[in-house]
């Protein structure tokens, strides 16, 4: 190796050294601390990060989040969340219905019923199971055959035609062979006019499982809707999203009728917002806006008619938007006073976000310890497959779990904005180290430029 090529590889070599241990991220150089405690087989663990620890980063990508052992150690580590809501591995299936019905003065839950299917599952026919005389029979419900879906299902669509509008509401069953049934919560669609628009609620949330058969039984059979249309959405199961989590509440302002601001913590991807309806019978029509910061314009992001509705006896409430998933830290709804209006006084909101998980490689002793927030280090997280050399989704649940010790305290670091700054001697010390190496590289290049060449 030529004596140039040896200057500057040790050159490198020290300016390399320098600049990493200046670059060593500590403890102390985040506002928050978190303790975390673990459990299962390691040595990688994954943490279901909560919002509320979330929302002390600095940084709406979380940049700043890092893992400590207890000797300050930073541990490798990966994120998985999603930035945005995409429709990509989603797939829209039109699918059978079959009415249930059963007499009208019976009192079981759902109706018995005689159902012929083909061998591979396939619905062909679905009768009662004892005869009904002709008036005697009332509409209950529908039974819906996803049998051709293998994917879980994440939302329900229906059309339907009724004498009258309103709501329908109807409890949500599924099965994998007829005979044993398992609830999936309640339903409500909706079709309303007001101030001539047609308003118009088709979507039920499903859980994200699989089933075969669906099974919908309306709240008031006497009103059950003839359908003309029912659809089921599903995902790839090696896409599954990762769960929504819902803030706490939040408070509002408004400074003019009908107005309502919302300043978030820090920049979210938000896919979901929940506006509080206080009072019953409520009515409103809505838009909500949002953007990054006050120097931007509002942008459209949903509309829709909320409703806190009584009937027969209990409360009908439709209080969610569904939003596209942008990054926004700042929300508007406006409100058509039409409907009587949300009152003078701002209600509050909770939004929605997709979860995210940290999974860390441990190394060192622990206890370790979860820190955020600074706004100017770099982003560390390294890809989950390298993070886990084989990795897959499978392998992901079956790595140890970690959890915020405590539930989701999170305990600040003191600030030291206004405490006297002490001199960091070993910084400074290797500062020096990287400016000397420089200087020295840089002279003994000009002495070799400068030395006449060796005559042969």
């Amino acid at each position: 190796m030529s004596q140039k090529l040896k200057l500057c590889w040790l050159g490198a070599v020290a300016m390399s050294v320098a600049l990493s241990a200046v670059a060593q991220d500590k403890p102390a150089d985040f506002a928050t601390q978190v303790p975390l405690s673990v459990s299962g087989e390691g040595p990688w663990y994954r943490l279901e990060l909560p919002l509320a620890v979330q929302l002390n980063a600095r940084q709406t990508d979380l940049s700043d989040v890092r893992v400590f052992n207890a000797t300050g150690d930073v541990q490798a580590y990966a994120l998985a969340r999603e930035t945005a809501r995409t429709d990509d591995n989603r797939t829209l299936t039109d699918v059978k219905w079959f009415p249930l019905y059963n007499s009208a003065d019976a009192t079981e839950h759902a109706p018995n019923v005689r159902v012929q299917s083909s061998a591979n599952g396939t619905l062909v026919e679905v009768q009662p199971s004892s005869q009904l005389e002709a008036g005697e029979e009332e509409l209950r419900g529908w039974l819906l055959d996803a049998s051709g879906i293998k994917a879980p299902l994440q939302q329900l669509m229906l059309d339907w035609t009724s004498e009258r509008d309103g709501f329908q509401r109807f409890s949500i069953e599924a099965s994998d062979d007829l005979q044993h049934w398992q609830s999936w919560g309640e339903g409500q669609v909706a079709r309303l006019t007001f101030a001539d628009e047609r308003v118009e609620q088709h979507e039920v949330g499903l859980p994200g499982q699989s089933a075969r058969y669906l099974r919908l039984l309306w709240d008031s059979p006497h009103s059950a809707p003839t359908l003309t249309s029912a659809q089921l959405q599903s995902v790839n199961p090696r896409n599954l999203p990762l769960p929504l989590v819902w803030s706490q509440s939040l408070a509002g302002s408004s400074v003019k009728a009908g107005e309502y601001t919302w300043q978030l913590p820090m920049g979210l991807n938000i896919e979901r917002v929940q506006v509080e309806l206080s009072q019953p019978n409520s009515l409103a029509p809505v838009t909500l806006y949002g953007r990054r910061d006050s120097s931007l314009p509002w942008q459209p992001l949903s509309s829709g008619l909320l409703y806190r509705l009584t009937q027969n006896g209990q409360d009908v409430v439709q209080n969610e938007l569904q939003l596209p998933g942008q990054t926004v830290q700042q929300l508007k709804l406006t409100v058509d006073e039409r409907g009587g209006g949300l009152g003078a006084q701002a209600p509050t909101v909770k939004f929605a976000v997709r979860a995210t998980q940290l999974v860390f490689l441990a190394r060192g002793p622990g206890p370790y310890t979860l820190a955020l927030g600074n706004s100017t280090v770099k982003a560390a997280n390294l890809p989950l497959a390298t993070l886990i050399p084989d990795y897959s989704p499978a392998k992901l649940a079956t790595l140890g779990k970690a959890s915020v010790d405590g539930g989701a305290v999170v305990a600040p670091v003191a600030s030291t904005a206004s405490a006297p700054v002490a001199t960091d001697w070993k910084k400074f010390g290797l500062w020096a180290v990287l400016l000397l190496s420089v200087l020295f590289l840089a002279a003994m290049a000009f002495s070799l430029l400068r030395k006449p060449p060796v005559k042969p």
